[in-house]
């Protein structure tokens, strides 16, 4: 099912577009998981074609979430933080790429 999709580690599209968490508990867990996958980007020693797959699944992660028919109407708060920690992520894979 596309809800349970994951769009960030281990965090869904459910947990995005729904209304659990909150969105104050989104920003900590959007914050942890930034964290732990900016740590294993940072040990593992992935291949060129390994950081694009990710990029990759990353860039689609991130059309699913922002463009949902009625996406204005869900929760703009969390799909907001979503944007802000995945564009970092983003920018880490794409840096590592070099």
């Amino acid at each position: 099912m596309e809800l349970d999709k994951k769009v960030l580690g281990s965090i869904t599209l459910k947990e995005i577009i729904g209304a659990h968490p909150p969105i104050h508990d989104m920003d900590m867990v959007l914050e942890e998981t930034l964290d732990v996958l900016l740590v294993n980007l940072k040990l593992c020693h992935y291949s060129k074609e390994r950081l694009k797959e990710i990029l990759d699944a990353q860039k689609a992660a991130d059309t699913m979430v922002n463009c949902r028919p009625g996406a204005m109407a869900l929760a703009q708060g969390k799909i907001q933080l979503y944007n802000k920690y995945n564009k970092r992520y983003l920018l880490a894979i794409a840096d590592k790429l070099g």
